[in-house]
């Protein structure tokens, strides 16, 4: 049996001269106790519990940190090529197919 607070209650069926009686009667309320000692099952579950909570506190507190100073940052501005937006301008594609399409495409609008 486990501690905690019980109630007793009971029936007790009789017979008296071939005639059943029953009597149902309330004792009170008693508790059982464990016998003491400084750690029970319940403390250390508890013990742990709190740890594990108090580490899942902690990774939700890191990530928001985390995620406000990413949104702090700026990013740094990349250049990725040379500012020509012209294809005309690139030396490089002269003389090939993509210039004589380009130069087919002028022709076609005039």
């Amino acid at each position: 049996m486990s501690a905690g607070t019980f109630d007793l209650v009971g029936t007790i069926v009789y017979e008296i001269d071939q005639h059943p009686y029953q009597s149902t009667f309330y004792n009170g309320t008693f508790e059982v106790v464990e016998a003491g000692g400084f750690l029970s099952v319940e403390s250390v579950f508890l013990f742990f519990l709190g740890i594990g909570l108090l580490g899942l506190l902690g990774l939700w507190i890191r990530g928001q940190i985390q995620q406000l100073a990413k949104k702090t940052k700026r990013a740094t501005k990349v250049e990725v090529g040379t500012g020509t937006t012209d294809a005309s301008m690139d030396e490089w594609l002269q003389g090939t197919a993509y210039t004589q399409s380009l130069s087919s495409k002028s022709k076609k609008k005039k």
